[in-house]
């Protein structure tokens, strides 16, 4: 079969024939139908990642067809059209016993500990299928649309934190795909404006056909935080998230916050620099709340589903391109381009 693989270090990353996975005991064959390209791909790509041993195939925004299973309790059957919830907790360490299965203290994930999705075929381990991490879809939904409950059920374990309601006025700081999904969600949630910021004029005309309230271009001149100071009255916005990964931005967030303010710092930092010069005395001085948030817990993965069912998610304005597995390569020029907002990779 075909698979993309990562073989370790910056672009390096090939499309391979490489054996179909062989199942044991207990365990699932997939046939992927679409597995789209992730923030944390694209850094893979262009920087290396230590924590990836290679070979290894990547990708775990995913979604297929359960083609083998050897196990009696999984909640799915042969036939099935599927998701994944890619964690896999341990289920007995203290963050596992308090429903945060993404914190646990020993957890694998997909495309990290385990051959990923950007391939014909994936093999899913036991500890998953024993968690019932396999989750169907309905036929009415496309498989990219589905694999889009991966990075929006992310966002909604932020969300669950920052109680975003009909009073609030909301500035979204990165206009990528996980931005839009913030900007989508605090829409939904009810926000009585949601303001867009990015460096990327690009980027901001393309998610003007989300609707937001307001479009800001980030300037180093500091005029974003002048800007976002003026909404609600001039009180400044009630919520900021973070959903870039730049120092800059986590700076900038707590400059233009209003007083009791809650802010998100949803990107990571690079691991070789994960600092910001942040001014501390704002978050004393006008009560500001802090959080962070990662990854996601499997209520936050079906919850993303039911939305994308539902309709409520307009996920086709997010996945603007689709890519053959064997053109792997060209979805990262169609990101950094500017050109797309989401790419779908496709075995067939």
């Amino acid at each position: 079969m075909k698979a993309a693989v990562y073989l370790g270090g910056p672009q390096n990353i090939a499309v391979q024939d490489i054996p179909v996975p062989k199942t044991g005991k207990g365990e699932a064959l997939l046939k992927i139908g679409a597995c789209n390209i992730c923030g944390v791909d694209l850094r893979t790509y262009k920087h290396g990642d230590a924590k990836i041993q290679p070979p290894r195939v990547l990708g775990h925004e995913l979604s297929g067809t359960v083609v083998e299973l050897e196990h009696g309790e999984a909640g799915v059957k042969v036939g099935d059209r599927i998701i994944m919830y890619v964690v896999i907790p341990c289920g007995t360490c203290v963050y596992c016993k308090k429903g945060r299965a993404n914190l646990c203290e020993t957890r694998s994930t997909m495309a990290y500990q385990h051959d990923g999705a950007f391939a014909e075929y994936m093999r899913v381990p036991k500890q998953a299928l024993d968690n019932r991490q396999l989750i169907r879809i309905p036929e009415h939904i496309s498989f990219e649309e589905a694999a889009l409950s991966e990075p929006l059920g992310c966002v909604l374990n932020a969300h669950g934190r920052l109680n975003i309601g009909i009073k609030d006025t909301v500035v979204v700081i990165g206009a990528g795909p996980i931005g839009l999904l913030h900007g989508v969600v605090s829409k939904i949630e009810g926000a009585n404006h949601v303001c867009l910021m990015d460096v990327s004029q690009k980027r901001l005309e393309l998610a003007e056909q989300f609707g937001f309230h307001s479009y800001v271009p980030v300037s180093e001149q500091g005029n974003h935080i002048k800007t976002a100071q003026t909404l609600n009255d001039g009180l400044g916005p009630d919520v900021v998230i973070v959903a870039c990964a730049a120092a800059q931005a986590q700076v900038d967030a707590l400059e233009m916050a209003g007083k009791m303010a809650r802010i998100e710092f949803f990107g990571g930092l690079p691991k070789s620099n994960p600092y910001a010069n942040l001014n501390t005395n704002l978050i004393h001085y006008r009560e500001l709340v802090l959080t962070g948030s990662f990854s996601s817990k499997i209520d936050d993965f079906t919850a993303a589903l039911r939305l994308i069912v539902s309709g409520t998610l307009p996920s086709s304005k997010i996945i603007t391109h689709r890519v053959a597995l064997k053109d792997f390569l060209e979805a990262f020029e169609h990101i950094q381009s500017g050109r797309a907002i989401k790419v779908s990779i496709q075995p067939e």
